[in-house]
């Protein structure tokens, strides 16, 4: 038998190799074949939800395949965040999540998934802050006035929130630390009936997500004082925010998209791409500014430093404040 040369068995024996590598390269090509589902991990009609029906067709369009929004709700999200956690990294199941993702570590006391092993950050969706709302009776006209109230009222004043360890519960807590008042939280399981009791006149504040309770605002349901944000509103902008009275304070609600870890980078470069250019049409950009929320898609890295700062400022805060579900 003739020996082979060293140059061809080099060759023979990296053939599979290649083969295989060239046979990936080609499937990431081919991203997107078939529909992909997009888990939202919270009930239809959320600011969440709202957003993704927003966004997503334009962005299957730009694909060329459906994209199918999989209401998964429940448990602050964690159950939609577990289906991914556990979906195959091929780039065709894909998170839409809210600032939830970022904080559900340090509240709950296990999870069935790591945040930082199972997921890749592909791109920020929106910002947006909340709103220090008031019923139309309670004596104030400005964030000033509220801090003076409690200041002034023995045990401090009542606070609602849409539930223990949400967006809208860290923001009460950061401001009652900035501005050194005492602040009674009573907990709902929601903003709506958060801010129906508000309305009602049961509890005199509540902070409120800017893309939700932006209509009890203009309807004249409840009076806006100030916004956790750091610049004018475009829906509301009389609205100040928090900030000119307590400098540095902030306190944004965001959505953003994260695919299962391990996902191939062409996949998680294509889909941010894709939705950044949406997010910059001006159609879709107007239809985000009603809401009171702001576009800011970004590249991978870019979210990823994002998240990292947001998961810091909030994890801090939770354990500062000793909050914890069980």
């Amino acid at each position: 038998m003739t020996p082979i040369s060293t140059r061809r068995r080099a060759f023979l024996l990296a053939a599979p190799a290649l083969a295989l590598g060239l046979g990936t390269a080609r499937a990431q090509s081919a991203w997107p074949s078939r529909p992909i589902r997009m888990v939202v991990p919270y009930p239809p009609g959320g600011g969440s939800d709202t957003m993704a029906r927003i966004i997503y067709p334009r962005v299957a369009e730009r694909l060329g395949q459906p994209i199918v929004i999989d209401n998964r709700g429940g448990a602050t999200g964690t159950i939609g965040e577990a289906a991914v956690a556990q979906a195959p990294a091929d780039g065709y199941t894909v998170l839409h999540d809210a600032a939830a993702i970022g904080v559900n570590p340090a509240l709950f006391r296990s999870l069935p998934f790591d945040v930082d092993r199972d997921f890749t950050p592909v791109t920020l969706i929106v910002t947006f802050p909340n709103l220090l709302l008031a019923h139309p009776d309670v004596p104030v006209r400005s964030v000033a006035d509220v801090i003076a109230m409690a200041k002034a009222k023995p045990g401090g004043v009542d606070w609602a929130s849409s539930g223990n360890g949400s967006n809208q519960h860290l923001s009460m807590v950061l401001f009652a630390r900035a501005a050194g008042i005492t602040l009674n939280h009573i907990p709902y399981r929601g903003g709506g009936p958060a801010i129906a009791d508000v309305i009602a006149g049961n509890v005199p504040f509540v902070f409120g997500s800017a893309s939700g309770q932006t209509g009890h605002v203009l309807a004249g349901r409840v009076r806006a004082l100030g916004h956790t944000g750091t610049g004018p509103l475009a829906a509301l902008p009389d609205v100040p925010p928090i900030a000119d009275t307590l400098p540095g304070f902030e306190a944004l609600d965001w959505q953003g998209v994260f695919v299962r870890a391990g996902t191939p980078r062409p996949i998680v470069e294509r889909l941010s791409a894709e939705i950044g250019a949406v997010l910059r049409e001006p159609a879709i950009r107007e239809r985000i500014l009603s809401f009171a929320a702001e576009p800011r898609p970004m590249t991978p890295d870019e979210f990823a430093a994002f998240f990292a700062a947001e998961r810091r400022k909030w994890t801090t805060l939770i354990r500062e404040a000793d909050i914890r579900i069980e």
